[in-house]
């Protein structure tokens, strides 16, 4: 953990707000104080990924709790990132850091332009010395808005960065054994694999009621970043700079997995399939055992409103999803495509039909 050159680190709007709403400067300052001198003067690399927009948003608007509707969510968010923002930058002025936004949705990120895109600005920003902070774009995301409360994000981002290490900071020190409130209960020091976790009940809720997340999104996060080959430390804010000089604290997930293609990992555990696709048996053997394109010849039936380049489930006979996609057709289009050979479509139809329904370069397998 103190080798680690490239860091994620992600805060929970508790750590950040008071219970009312709004922007606890102090607590923003205490973890600014931990980031820049984790820092060492350029010697390491740090991306915060940061909850608080919405809790930002809460108290300026005259809002008492967090909305449950979409709208006056969005609303909250769009007064509350400025403030986020605008805090963050004059903390890390302090040091001499320079902040700067970067606001994604998991839409955008499953496709490859705008991945590509996000990466370079990522990239770029860290190499002009610059400290990005990251957040869902709240104010425009829909089902997104309720993303993990950016746990998952912040694996994603670390695996999009190439990060060495996540750090996930939450209001409570690690995952315990038990109620964390409850005598007898303990840390739980360090996770080799699921099978660790496999008879704890993780809590799923936060205590303070001013974001979405809680203990089960968050192992979650550490789960994907891990089988991803990237190693994550769970704890408190309070507890950051233990965290990042590698002292004993929270929860260590060890990495599992090995890198994938960064795109590919964004739209398993981040896209929202607008459709399904079922395969016949042998489409279904292509796909997962030889992971080719999915042809139209494959095709057994076509569910939902898509257009080309959404999402997609992709189904075996029994409507288990064995796979995701993006398609290369809209919806009412494939009917017509069913069981036929590309070289008979594109007689038919014209050479734009001469391909594939979903390429195997933007499909990943969910169950081999």
């Amino acid at each position: 953990m103190a080798q680690a050159r490239r860091i994620v680190v992600k805060v929970g709007s508790s750590s950040l707000t008071t219970a009312a709403g709004g922007l606890d400067a102090d607590r923003v300052d205490a973890l600014v104080d931990v980031l820049a001198k984790s820092r060492g003067g350029g010697e390491r690399e740090v991306v915060l990924v940061s909850s608080g927009a919405i809790a930002a948003g809460l108290a300026p608007l005259g809002l008492r709790r967090r909305p449950r509707d979409l709208a006056r969510q969005q609303a909250a968010a769009s007064v509350g990132q400025g403030l986020l923002v605008a805090r963050y930058t004059a903390s890390f002025a302090r040091y001499g850091v320079r902040v700067g936004q970067v606001l994604l949705t998991s839409d955008d990120m499953s496709r490859r332009a705008h991945h590509r895109n996000a990466s370079r600005t990522l990239d770029k920003l860290l190499a002009m010395g610059a400290l990005p902070v990251v957040n869902e774009n709240d104010t425009v995301a829909t089902d997104e808005i309720r993303f993990g409360d950016n746990d998952r994000l912040a694996a994603l981002v670390a695996h999009l960065v190439h990060a060495d290490l996540l750090v996930l900071l939450s209001d409570v020190d690690g995952v315990y054994d038990g109620d964390p409130s409850r005598p007898g209960t303990s840390r739980i020091a360090e996770v080799r694999g699921p099978e660790d976790l496999a008879h704890v009940e993780i809590g799923s809720s936060g205590k303070a009621g001013v974001g979405t997340g809680g203990m089960v999104t968050k192992v979650e996060a550490a789960r994907i970043a891990a089988a991803a080959g990237i190693p994550v430390v769970l704890t408190s804010a309070v507890h950051a700079a233990e965290a990042l000089s590698g002292r004993d604290t929270g929860t260590y997930f060890h990495a599992t997995g090995k890198r994938s293609a960064d795109r590919l990992l964004w739209l398993q555990h981040a896209s929202t399939p607008q459709g399904s696709i079922t395969l016949d048996d042998g489409a279904v053997r292509a796909v997962v055992e030889r992971r080719t394109s999915l042809l139209p010849a494959g095709i057994a039936s076509v569910e939902g409103e898509f257009s080309a380049g959404d999402p997609v489930e992709l189904r075996d006979g029994t409507g288990r999803a064995v796979a995701r996609g993006l398609v290369n057709f809209d919806a009412k289009e494939i009917p017509q495509l069913i069981g036929r050979s590309t070289r008979e479509l594109a007689r038919e139809l014209g050479a734009a039909y001469e391909r594939e329904v979903v390429h195997r370069d933007d499909l990943v397998v969910l169950h081999p």
